[in-house]
C-alpha cells in the first residue's frame, strides 16, 4: 500500500511539474469570447497580460498552473468593453464643475450653481447638464439672474450636448461678444436689442476659447477620476471623440508611468494646427494609446435645433439648423486626410449633414476601401442614403434613441423619424456598427446601451413594446458593437475586442448574463471585477468576499 501511495505521489508531482506556469487562470466560467464563431469557453489561461489559452475547465487546468486561480462558479465573462464615442476626459474634469444633469426648471439649476460657488469659491464657474427639454417650461431662460448674482465672476451653464450654453455677462465679455458680432456655424441670441446670454455650436467656442486653462494637477486629476468611472461600469478601452496635443501626451505620460491603465483610442480635435502636427508625426501607437484619427463636426445637436436638415425643422419655420465647418473646409480636411493613413471621423446629426459627408468622403477616398472612416452619431439618414454607408463605418449611441424619443418627432416629424436611429438599416448597410455612449452627454453605463440598442425603451418601460423596432440591435449584435466591432473600428481587432489566444487579456465578471437574462433586468447589470491586461483595475465588494 506504500508503494501504491508514494507512486500516486510521484505521478501527481510529475503531473504539475509538466503544466505551464501562468500569471492566472480563470475557470469555470461562462465566456462569451465572441470570436468568429461565438463560441463559449469554460476557462482561460493569462501570461504577460495577455491570453495564454483559451478552452475548457478540464483542458485549461491540467495545462496550466498558476498561484492565482479563481473558480467563477458559472459567472458570465465578457471581453472588456469598448466605448466607441464618449469624452473621457471631458466626464473627468466634469467632476471639477457643476453637474446640471436631471435638472427639472432653471430654479434647480441656479441652486446647484449656488451651492458649488459657496462650497468651493472658483475663480470661475463652468456647469454641464442641462436639457431644456425635461422641463415643464421648456422656454430657454436669459442670464438676468446670472448677471444679479455673478456681475464679476465668468460663468458658462453647457447643455447637455455641449452645442448650447447660456452665459452671464462676464463670460460674454471674456469672448468679447457683443449684440454685432457675429459668428459663422453658430448663433448668438439676441433680444429687444439686447444679449440674453444663449449661445449656439460654434458661438459657444467664443467664450471657451477664452476660458482659463485647467493646471497640470486638475488634468491629471480629472483623467484619473475618468478611470475610477470607466473602470466601475467595464470600460478597458474608450475612444475619446475629441482631444488636444497637450491632454493626449499627458494621457501617454500617465499611462508609461503606470497610474493610468484605461486604453484610449484618441480622435484628434480638428483644426489646421493639429493636423499638421498629426500629419506630418504620423500615427502613434502603444499598448494603451492608439493616436490615428481626426474628429470633425459637420453640424450641430438634435436637441438644440444644430443638426443640419435638408427641409426645415417641424417646430421651428424656415429653420434648418447649422453647418459647423462650411463645405469647402470639409473638402480640403478629408482630401488631407485621404492621402495618410489616418481616419477621419465626424460628427453628424441631420440627414442633410450626413448626405454632405458621404459624397464628402466618397469623393476624397476615390474607391479605397477599408479605410474605415467614421460618421459619429448618423442620427438622421434619408432613405436614399443608407445603401451609401457601405463604405462608411457607422459609429452610433443607443441611447440617444431613448433619451430623444420623447421630442424627436416634433423636430423632424411623421416621416422623418423613420430614418432616425435607425441603427438595424445601418448595420445592414456596413456589415459592422460601433456602439458607445457620448457620455457625459449620456450616461456611462454601457448597460444602458445594451438595453437601448436590444429593447429600444427608457427605464420606465416607455414606449410599450419599444420604439421604432424594426430598428433595434440583436443581444449577438449589441455585444460585438460594443467589443470586437469597436475594435475593428478603431484598426485593433487583432489585439482586443475578444477573447482568444495572443489578444490582450482585458475583460470583465458580470453579476448577470447579458446573453440571458430578461431584457428588463439589463440595465441592473453590476460589474464584479474589471480586468485590464491581467491587472484587476476595479473590483466590486461583492467578488471579493
Amino acid at each position: 500500500m506504500k508503494k501504491i501511495a508514494l507512486l500516486i505521489v510521484l505521478c501527481l508531482a510529475l503531473s504539475c511539474q509538466n503544466k505551464e506556469e501562468v500569471d492566472t487562470i480563470i475557470f469555470n466560467a461562462q465566456v462569451y469570447t465572441v470570436n468568429q464563431d461565438f463560441a463559449i469557453a469554460e476557462a482561460f489561461a493569462i501570461k504577460d497580460g495577455k491570453f495564454m489559452d483559451v478552452g475548457t475547465t478540464k483542458k485549461i487546468t491540467e495545462t496550466y498552473q498558476s498561484q492565482n486561480t479563481i473558480d467563477l462558479k458559472g459567472k458570465p465573462v465578457f471581453p472588456g468593453l469598448i466605448d466607441a464615442h464618449c469624452h473621457f476626459y471631458g466626464i473627468g474634469m466634469n467632476q471639477q464643475t457643476v453637474d446640471l444633469v436631471g435638472t427639472r426648471n432653471f430654479d434647480d439649476v441656479m441652486k446647484r450653481v449656488l451651492d458649488f460657488n459657496n462650497q468651493t469659491q472658483p475663480r470661475q464657474i463652468e456647469a454641464r447638464g442641462w436639457d431644456e427639454t425635461d422641463w415643464e417650461d421648456k422656454a430657454l431662460p436669459s442670464n438676468m439672474l446670472l448677471n444679479r448674482l455673478f456681475p464679476d465672476m465668468p460663468v458658462i451653464l453647457r447643455r447637455v450636448d455641449g452645442h448650447a450654453a447660456i452665459c452671464n455677462q462676464a463670460a460674454l465679455d471674456l469672448g468679447k461678444i457683443t449684440v454685432n458680432t457675429k459668428v459663422d456655424g453658430g448663433e448668438i441670441e439676441v433680444k429687444d436689442g439686447k444679449l440674453t446670454g444663449i449661445l449656439i455650436d460654434n458661438a459657444v467656442s467664443l467664450v471657451l476659447d477664452q476660458w482659463p486653462q485647467p493646471t497640470e494637477k486638475e488634468i491629471s486629476k480629472g483623467l484619473l477620476d475618468a478611470q475610477a468611472i470607466c473602470s466601475k461600469f467595464g470600460l478597458t478601452t474608450v475612444d475619446d471623440a475629441g482631444l488636444e496635443p497637450a491632454i493626449i501626451d499627458m494621457i501617454d505620460q500617465m499611462q508609461k508611468e503606470g497610474s493610468l491603465k484605461t486604453r484610449v483610442y484618441a480622435m484628434v480635435s480638428n483644426s489646421p494646427k493639429n493636423l499638421d502636427l498629426y500629419l506630418n508625426k504620423g500615427i502613434y501607437k502603444t499598448n494603451r494609446l492608439n493616436v490615428r484619427s481626426f474628429k470633425v463636426y459637420a453640424d450641430g445637436a438634435l436637441g438644440s435645433r444644430g443638426a443640419l436638415l435638408r427641409a426645415p425643422y417641424q417646430d421651428k419655420d424656415n429653420h434648418f439648423g447649422l453647418l459647423l465647418t462650411p463645405v469647402s473646409e470639409l473638402t480640403e480636411i478629408a482630401g488631407r486626410i485621404a492621402k495618410s493613413d489616418f481616419q477621419m471621423n465626424t460628427h453628424a446629426i441631420g440627414d442633410s449633414a450626413n448626405h454632405l459627408l458621404i459624397n464628402t468622403y466618397e469623393k476624397a477616398l476615390e474607391g479605397q476601401n477599408d479605410r474605415r472612416w467614421r460618421m459619429e452619431h448618423a442620427q438622421v439618414i434619408a432613405s436614399d442614403d443608407f445603401s451609401k454607408f457601405n463604405n462608411i463605418l457607422p459609429s452610433v449611441q443607443p441611447t440617444h434613441a431613448t433619451s430623444d424619443m420623447y421630442w424627436a418627432e416634433e423636430r423632424l416629424g411623421e416621416e422623418r423619424i423613420k430614418g432616425a436611429y435607425a441603427y438595424k438599416q445601418l448595420l445592414d448597410a456596413y456589415g459592422k456598427i460601433a456602439l458607445g455612449t457620448d457620455f457625459p452627454v449620456e450616461q456611462v453605463n454601457p448597460f444602458l446601451t445594451f438595453y437601448a440598442a436590444v429593447g429600444r425603451q427608457d427605464l420606465k418601460g416607455f414606449p410599450e413594446g419599444g420604439f421604432q423596432m424594426e430598428n433595434h440591435l440583436s443581444r449577438e449584435e449589441t455585444l460585438k458593437g460594443i467589443t470586437i466591432w469597436a475594435a475593428y473600428s478603431n484598426f485593433e481587432e487583432n489585439e482586443k475586442g475578444s477573447i482568444e489566444i495572443g489578444k490582450l487579456a482585458d475583460f470583465v465578471i458580470l453579476d448577470q448574463d447579458l446573453m440571458t437574462v430578461e431584457v428588463a433586468k439589463i440595465p441592473q447589470t453590476k460589474v464584479l471585477q474589471t480586468v485590464i491586461g491581467g491587472e484587476v483595475v476595479y473590483e466590486s465588494e461583492s467578488l471579493a468576499k
